[in-house]
C-alpha cells in the first residue's frame, strides 16, 4: 500500500487544516521544506493540495507549486482547484504524475473522460470528499449526491483512481472510519486511496486489509502523533 505525506499549500505556506476550515490553519514552514522532510524520511510519494485553488484561487501558489514540481524527484499526485482541462493538462504536461479532480469532476464529468483519453487513465484521478455519505464540493461546503453513486460515475468516465476522504474524521486525529471506505472499495474495480483520519498504524493496517491502494498522511503526520517511517512499515510499501 502506497504512502502519500500530504503538503497542503495555503499562502504559499505548508499548513493543515482541521475539517477543511481556512481559520484553523497551522503553519508548518514552506512547501519545499515539508517535500524535502518527508522525501528524506523515505517517502516516495507526495500528495500536493493547492488549498488556494480549492477555496476559488486557482492561480495563486502556481509559481510554488510549479518550482516545487520541477525540483521534486519522486511521483506527484496534484488538486486543489483544478476546473478545466486546461489547467489539469497544464500540471500533466509539466509532470504531475496524476491530477485529482474534485468539484470539476461533480460539475463536469466528461473532464474525466477528456483527459483520460488524452494523458491515459492513471493520470486522472476523481476525488470522492464525502461529508456523511453525500458528496462534498466547492471547498466541502456543498453536498451533490452519493458518494458511491458518484465513485462509480467517476470510474466508468475513465478515472484510473478515486481519492477517498472522509470530511467527517478529517484532520480530527482520532482515527478513520472503516466502513464508509470498504463499501467505496467494494463498489468499484479501480484503486481508491484513502484520506482523513489516518492516526496510527493500526489504522493502516486496517485500511490495508480491507483493500485500500494507498493512504494519505496529514494531521497526524505533522503534529508527531504518527511517524513517516511508523506509517511505512504498517503499509509495507516495498510489497
Amino acid at each position: 500500500m502506497i504512502v502519500f505525506p500530504a503538503v497542503d499549500i495555503l499562502g504559499g505556506r505548508c499548513v493543515q487544516l482541521v475539517q477543511g476550515r481556512r481559520e484553523t490553519a497551522t503553519d508548518f514552514g514552506t512547501p519545499g521544506d515539508c517535500a524535502r522532510r518527508w522525501m528524506q524520511e523515505g517517502a516516495r510519494h507526495l500528495h500536493i493540495i493547492n488549498l488556494d485553488g480549492a477555496f476559488g484561487d486557482s492561480r495563486r501558489n502556481a509559481a510554488v507549486l510549479r518550482e516545487m514540481i520541477n525540483e521534486i524527484g519522486i511521483p506527484v499526485q496534484l488538486g486543489g482547484g483544478i476546473r478545466s482541462f486546461e489547467d489539469a493538462a497544464g500540471w500533466l504536461d509539466l509532470g504531475v504524475e496524476r491530477v485529482i479532480l474534485g468539484t470539476s469532476a461533480v460539475r463536469e464529468p466528461d473532464l474525466i473522460s477528456r483527459l483520460a483519453d488524452r494523458f491515459g487513465s492513471r493520470r486522472v484521478m476523481a476525488g470522492v470528499d464525502a461529508r456523511q455519505g453525500k458528496i462534498a464540493v466547492e471547498g466541502w461546503e456543498k453536498t451533490a449526491g452519493d458518494y458511491i453513486d458518484w465513485g462509480r460515475t467517476f470510474a466508468d468516465l475513465g478515472a484510473g483512481s478515486l481519492l477517498y476522504t472522509n470530511v467527517d474524521v478529517e484532520g480530527l486525529q482520532r482515527g478513520i472510519s472503516p466502513d464508509p471506505v470498504a463499501r467505496l472499495i467494494e463498489s468499484v474495480s479501480i484503486p481508491v486511496v484513502v484520506a482523513g483520519g489516518v492516526s496510527s498504524p493500526a489504522d493502516i493496517t486496517v485500511l490495508k486489509a480491507i483493500g485500500a491502494h494507498g493512504i494519505v498522511l496529514g494531521s497526524a503526520l505533522y503534529s508527531g502523533k504518527l511517524s513517516l517511517r511508523e506509517a511505512l512499515e504498517a503499509a509495507d510499501e516495498d510489497r
